[in-house]
């Protein structure tokens, strides 16, 4: 009966965040449900020293006004640890790999508005890589699992069109597989962690 009683309660609360989400999308005709967009970051491709090969699509849909799931996709190269800092450790020698890997990574997300702009995210991102060694050849592949926390503010342009998010954010690597050894003897230096920025932008319909 008390479990009933729980899931009903659960319906009723449902109900109600639907139904306001629909009141304010017939209040304010700028509301879009749905967006596509990517990541400023993707301009780290003119780097000469690291190029990262980076690309990123972000499609999301907000559920409530508070609300909103993402799904994305990534794919990059990385030539140096997962966990060394931006500064002088990043290009200095001897702490890159002897080779790169190359990523390939869809991601799912939950967004959460707490007041005007103001955000936080969750994002769970699984990566499959491929390992290459210093001659271009594949010496194995491995998956990560990285959790992606952000702070940040949404900002938005032209009648809620278009937006850009500025963030901070911090990845978390828990499960690791596979890593050459010859990888796994550099990345020791340095943490399963990496603090973050977040430039994304978007178009809303």
């Amino acid at each position: 009966m008390q479990k009933n009683v729980l899931w009903i309660g659960l319906a009723l609360m449902l109900a109600s965040s639907i139904q306001a989400h629909a009141q304010v999308a017939q209040k304010d005709s700028t509301y879009k449900r749905w967006f596509i967009g990517s990541s400023l970051l993707m301009f780290g491709n003119f780097d000469q020293t690291n190029n990262p090969g980076y690309i990123q699509l972000n499609a999301g849909y907000r559920v409530t006004p508070k609300d909103v799931v993402q799904l994305r996709f990534k794919r990059s190269i990385y030539a140096w640890p997962l966990g060394i800092p931006f500064g002088p450790s990043f290009d200095a020698p001897g702490e890159n790999y002897s080779g790169h890997a190359r990523i390939l990574a869809p991601q799912i997300g939950y967004q959460r508005f707490w007041w005007k702009g103001v955000y936080t995210s969750l994002y769970a991102l699984n990566a499959f890589e491929k390992y290459m060694d210093e001659n271009n050849n594949k010496i194995g592949n491995g998956y990560t699992l990285y959790l992606d926390l952000y702070l940040g503010y949404h900002f938005t342009f032209f009648k809620n069109r278009f937006f850009f998010e500025p963030a901070i954010g911090v990845s978390y690597w828990p499960i690791r597989t596979n890593v050459p050894e010859s990888f796994k003897a550099i990345e020791e230096r340095w943490p399963n962690y990496f603090i973050q920025p977040g430039l994304d932008v978007g178009f809303k319909f």
